[in-house]
């Protein structure tokens, strides 16, 4: 089984064309042959706003244009997605991350339950975390960002043990590369950790890049460079076989 990480940075307050770039990324994962593929955190709209007033015209409900728009890439190509947005649900805002199954289902919304900083001028807080039984592959968990800051996420890895932690962030750049700390927090559980990162500049605030897919034990790793849109591509079931990194520019 093959599993892919997006690197993406989406333009600005732009959703329609968002949704178009990332059809054509998940178009080409899915065509390498990965069944998960994972985008970053908000990757229809961009992160940093300063109110939720302001983002709430780039919101949608878990069910609306994004899913509509990458549904069919599951169904055509038996893949999961997992992808973040800004899910809207009456007048409330998250953080979310979709899960659309191989059949094209929305299985669930995973809203962040640990709230970042720039997430708190718009965001409600979460109150659930979230286990998939993806079948034959094993059990996926979606965070996103912050979350891997959160002890009961890592508690969670450790008890369950999930095969996949599907990991959409826009991590921000703090002058340091993130992988050691990354893999510091996920210490004792023994999956595959699929961090798919933004890049570049939002209203000031800037991201690593660098999405990594790395297996249990540290093995399986390959990286994307810190610009540009990525998509990378291992396989789980044959460590072997060349990871990849497909430049989307």
């Amino acid at each position: 089984m093959k599993i892919a990480a997006i690197q993406y940075r989406p333009p600005k307050g732009c959703p329609d064309r968002a949704r178009a770039q990332l059809v054509g990324h998940f178009t080409v994962a899915a065509q390498a042959g990965a069944k998960l593929i994972v985008a970053p955190e908000m990757a229809t709209s961009g992160y940093v706003w300063p109110s939720a007033e302001a983002l709430m015209p780039h919101t949608e409900v878990a069910n609306g244009a994004t899913f509509a728009a990458l549904s069919p890439i599951a169904v055509q190509h038996g893949a999961w997605i997992v992808c973040g947005f800004a899910e809207r649900d009456g007048s409330a805002l998250f953080n979310a991350a979709m899960v659309i199954s191989p059949a094209g289902t929305l299985v669930t919304s995973y809203r962040k339950c640990l709230l970042y900083v720039a997430d708190t001028p718009w965001a409600q807080a979460g109150e659930q975390r979230v286990i998939v039984d993806l079948g034959a592959p094993g059990w996926m968990v979606p965070a996103i960002c912050m979350d891997l800051n959160d002890d009961g996420l890592i508690a969670m890895l450790r008890q369950r043990q999930p095969r996949f932690l599907a990991f959409c962030t826009n991590w921000v750049q703090e002058g340091v590369d993130p992988f050691e700390y990354w893999q510091r927090r996920v210490a004792g559980w023994q999956g595959w950790f699929i961090a798919a990162n933004s890049w570049g500049e939002d209203s000031g605030t800037c991201f690593t890049g660098l999405s990594t897919i790395v297996g249990p034990n540290g093995q399986g790793l390959v990286r994307a460079p810190a610009v540009g849109d990525w998509v990378l591509i291992a396989n789980v079931d044959d460590r072997s076989a060349p990871s990849r990194c497909l430049s989307l520019d």
